[in-house]
């Protein structure tokens, strides 16, 4: 199950502590409005009961009830009757059983013809007749009845409220991780493009959020500064140390071809040489990584037929891959063509052979392919040697990093980071399966002409 997202699971926290809130808040109304709606009701039945005191005297032993005297008020009937039981003024409901016992003060509850009802009796006296027994009588359900009309309301009107609620609070939450997103999309900005000049640049108000998209900002500022002086220090270092090298480079090679020099001499020269040849080779590898880094290394494109620069790579590395006992093969479809820099290409597949036959196993093969598949010219370099661990595939693009340093046969390390760079700089792509023991291929894909 896919995790939810923070501001799901925070409108989903407000929009259960608003039901919560509401549900709890409308039960504790709809108590107190029973209690509230049951004490008016109690108030007013004592209070009619209290008022036929004033309206009932005696006059020569007879009972004298004033007409003004109301028998039905608001729901509540007033009956009147004599110490016996029996009925002298008033009205009582028609569904209701009158034969209740007399309770002098108390709110009861009676059931009767199917309903409950509230029953208050009073027993008063009046001078020159005696006591007198004044019921008060009213549905129960009356008061039950709109209660339940609010409560079929509130449920009505409940689900619109959490519904609001949620919709409000997506908002609202969504508003408030807006910095967030904002946050996330520079990032992955930037791991996309390895462009560290990309800036959150989250403008307004000042709360947290705010403050550390600022410091992100303050961050990238500095990581861009240090990579723009690596960079530069790159450039300039391979440039300023070509001219040594080719001097190193062209006197040795002056005083082995005119001096005839013999014995441990000769052997010290030869190892200057090679050893001055590696350092031009790699002074030129990092000048081309550091032009590219840079945006300046541009590239001569023309139209370039790729079956036959495959070939003449494969010819030239046959010899090298003979001196280790590896056969050099090759598939290639006819007549596969890119718009690319030539240069650059010949070096990417010289690279991938020439790793393929440095890490290839004694008495084994390289075989090189070319296919076009649909709009891509696609080209493989496999072989079967001694393959890269799986925790390693993701390391070996990297610069000057090397699986197995004692086979790096004068490599640095920086001829895989050199042909992904030139097929991203084609507008394509390269990959790699490998497993230990079973050998590598190693897959570049770039769009056809």
């Amino acid at each position: 199950m896919k995790r939810l997202s923070i501001t799901w699971r925070v409108t989903l926290l407000y929009t259960l502590f608003m039901v919560l809130l509401a549900g709890l808040s409308l039960g504790f109304l709809f108590h107190a409005g029973a209690q509230t709606a049951r004490q008016e009701k109690l108030t007013r039945m004592q209070s009619m009961v209290e008022e036929s005191r004033r309206e009932i005297e005696a006059k020569d032993g007879e009972l004298d009830i004033d007409r003004d005297l109301e028998a039905f008020d608001d729901g509540i009937y007033l009956s009147i009757y004599d110490t016996a039981g029996l009925p002298l003024y008033g009205f009582v409901p028609r569904n209701f059983d009158n034969s209740a016992v007399f309770s002098d003060g108390e709110l009861r509850t009676v059931e009767s013809g199917g309903r409950s009802w509230y029953l208050y009796d009073e027993q008063i006296t009046v001078e020159g007749y005696g006591a007198l027994w004044v019921r008060s009588v009213t549905a129960a359900d009356a008061v039950d009845s709109t209660l339940g009309t609010l409560q079929h309301t509130a449920l009505l009107v409940l689900p619109v409220f959490v519904v609001l609620a949620a919709v409000c609070g997506y908002l609202v939450t969504r508003q408030a991780f807006a910095p967030v997103r904002q946050i996330t999309r520079t990032a992955r900005q930037i791991v996309a493009g390895n462009d560290l000049s990309q800036r959150i640049g989250l403008t307004g108000r000042r709360d947290e959020i705010y403050t550390l998209a600022g410091e992100f900002d303050a961050m990238f500022a500095r990581l861009q500064s240090a990579f723009e002086r690596e960079k530069q220090f790159t450039d300039d270092a391979s440039h300023e140390l070509r001219t040594p090298t080719a001097v190193i480079l062209s006197q040795s090679e002056y005083a082995l071809n005119h001096t005839a020099p013999e014995g441990e001499t000769r052997a010290a020269l030869e190892s200057i040489h090679t050893q001055a040849a590696r350092m031009a080779a790699l002074l030129s590898q990092l000048l081309l990584l550091a032009r590219a880094d840079a945006g300046r290394q541009v590239l001569q494109r023309e139209s370039v037929n790729l079956s036959e620069l495959v070939e003449m790579v494969a010819e030239t590395e046959a010899e090298q891959a003979a001196a280790q006992k590896i056969t050099v093969e090759t598939d290639l479809e006819a007549d596969v063509r890119v718009q690319g820099d030539e240069t650059m290409l010949m070096r990417l597949f010289i690279n991938l052979t020439e790793n393929a036959i440095r890490y290839g196993r004694p008495g084994g093969q390289v075989r090189l392919t070319l296919r076009r598949e649909k709009d891509q010219a696609v080209a493989a370099v496999t072989d079967d040697g001694i393959g890269i661990a799986p925790e390693h595939l993701d390391k070996i693009w990297q610069r000057f990093w090397q699986a197995d340093p004692a086979r790096s046969d004068g490599g640095a390390g920086l001829g895989l980071a050199m042909v992904r760079w030139t097929a991203e700089a084609h507008g394509g792509h390269v990959q790699v399966e490998s497993a230990p023991g079973a050998g590598s291929t190693f897959t570049v894909s770039i769009p056809c002409e």
